[in-house]
C-alpha cells in the first residue's frame, strides 16, 4: 500500500514538473508574440521568473527524494537556456581596457525620491552621479528645476541637456543627458505616447560621432493599491475571488501598456536601422521584462550590455515583488561591452541605476 502510495505520488509530482516545465518554455518564447496581435499572450515573460522558480524547486525536490526524475527539470532548463541567460546570466568579470567609455542609465523619478517629496534625494542622486566617473550618464524621469543640491552634477559634465517627453504641455516626464562630450545636435524619435518618449542624441567623441539614444517607454500604469495588491498576490494573501478579479483588472493594464510599449519599440528600431552604420548606444528604462517584444526588437539590433556581461537577475526596479530588470544599455558592434552591473547601492529613486564600460573596437 505505502508502494503504490509512493507510486501515484511520484506520477502526479512528475506531471506537476512537466506541466511547469512547458510553462517556463513558453513563457520564455513570450517575446516572439507581437503585443499588436496579440496583447494579452504577449504579457507571459512576467510568469518566466516564477516558472523558472518552481522548476529549481523541483530539481531540489526530485534530488532529495528520486535523482532520477531530476532529468525533468535538467531538460527544461536546458532547452530554456536562451531566456534563462537573457534573464539572469552568467560571465566571467573581467576589467575594463584602458579608453573603455564609463555609461550609466538611471531613472530618478524627477529626483524626489522613491516615494515622493525628498528634499535629500537630489542631492543623493547628484553625489553619486559626479562621483560616478561616468564619460556619459542618460536619465530618465529627469524633471527638476536646478539647485544648490544639483550643482554637483552641472560641475562634473560640461554637456547638458534636458528634452520635455510626452505631451509637452503637461511637462510631466523629461529625459536628460549629461556628458564630457560636446552634443552636436539631437532629435526626438517620432511615436504617440502622453508621457513618454525617445531622443537621439549626436556626440563629437574624439574624431568620431556617436550615436546615443536615450528612452522611457510607457509604463504599466498600475496605482500604488494594485502594486500592493501583486505583492500580496505572489505572497498568497489574497483570497481566491478576489485574486482572480484583481488578476484579470492588472492583466488587461499589462497588455494594454505591452501594445503601446511595442509600437514605442518599433519605432526606435526603424530608427535604428537608418543610423545603422553609426557607433550607438542605447539605454533607458523599459517598463518591460527581458523576456519582452520591446527587449528582443531591439536586442536584435544591438548588443545586450548586462546580458553579455553582467551577472544575475540585476533586479533595477527596487519595489519589491518586481523580480525583473527593467533598465538597459545596449550597444552597437562597433563596441565592446564590460561590466555591466546594477547598483543597489543608492535607493534615492524607485529605480537602480545600470552602468557599463564601452570599449570603441
Amino acid at each position: 500500500m505505502l508502494r503504490q502510495l509512493k507510486a501515484i505520488t511520484t506520477k502526479i509530482a512528475a506531471g506537476a514538473n512537466v506541466a511547469t516545465a512547458a510553462a517556463m518554455l513558453l513563457a520564455g518564447m513570450a517575446d516572439r508574440v507581437n503585443p499588436a496581435e496579440h496583447p494579452y499572450l504577449a504579457t507571459a515573460g512576467l510568469l518566466f521568473p516564477v516558472m523558472l522558480a518552481a522548476n529549481a524547486a523541483f530539481l531540489a525536490f526530485w534530488l532529495l527524494f528520486k535523482w532520477r526524475m531530476a532529468a525533468i527539470p535538467v531538460a527544461a532548463f536546458t532547452a530554456a537556456i536562451g531566456p534563462i541567460r537573457t534573464y539572469m546570466p552568467i560571465n566571467p568579470p573581467a576589467d575594463p581596457p584602458e579608453g573603455a567609455l564609463k555609461v550609466v542609465s538611471y531613472n530618478v523619478k524627477n529626483f524626489a525620491g522613491p516615494a515622493g517629496g525628498d528634499t535629500q534625494a537630489a542631492q543623493a542622486i547628484a553625489t553619486y552621479l559626479a562621483g560616478s566617473g561616468a564619460d556619459i550618464v542618460c536619465l530618465q524621469e529627469a524633471v527638476h528645476s536646478r539647485s544648490r543640491a544639483t550643482d554637483a552634477l552641472y560641475g562634473a559634465y560640461p554637456h547638458t541637456d534636458t528634452t520635455y517627453i510626452g505631451d509637452s504641455n503637461r511637462k510631466s516626464n523629461a529625459l536628460a543627458i549629461y556628458t564630457r562630450f560636446p552634443i552636436l545636435r539631437k532629435e526626438r524619435i517620432p511615436y504617440d505616447s502622453q508621457n513618454n518618449g525617445s531622443v537621439a542624441y549626436f556626440l563629437k567623441v574624439g574624431r568620431d560621432t556617436i550615436l546615443v539614444v536615450n528612452n522611457h517607454f510607457e509604463s504599466s500604469h498600475l496605482a500604488p493599491d494594485e502594486r500592493q495588491r501583486y505583492k500580496e498576490m505572489l505572497k498568497g494573501e489574497v483570497d481566491g475571488d478576489t485574486a482572480r478579479a484583481e488578476s484579470r483588472k492588472m492583466l488587461r493594464k499589462l497588455a494594454e501598456a505591452t501594445r503601446k510599449r511595442s509600437h514605442q519599440a518599433n519605432a526606435v528600431s526603424r530608427y535604428l536601422q537608418a543610423h545603422a552604420g553609426m557607433p550607438t548606444i542605447l539605454c533607458g528604462d523599459f517598463n518591460d521584462t527581458p523576456i519582452s517584444y520591446t527587449h528582443r526588437t531591439l536586442a536584435r539590433q544591438l548588443t545586450d550590455c548586462y546580458t553579455a556581461t553582467g551577472n544575475g537577475v540585476g533586479l533595477s526596479y527596487n519595489q519589491k515583488g518586481f523580480y525583473v530588470r527593467i533598465d538597459n544599455i545596449m550597444c552597437s558592434a562597433h563596441f565592446e561591452p564590460f561590466g555591466c552591473k546594477v547598483d543597489s547601492k543608492i535607493a534615492a529613486s524607485d529605480h537602480y541605476p545600470i552602468y557599463c564600460w564601452l570599449k570603441m573596437k
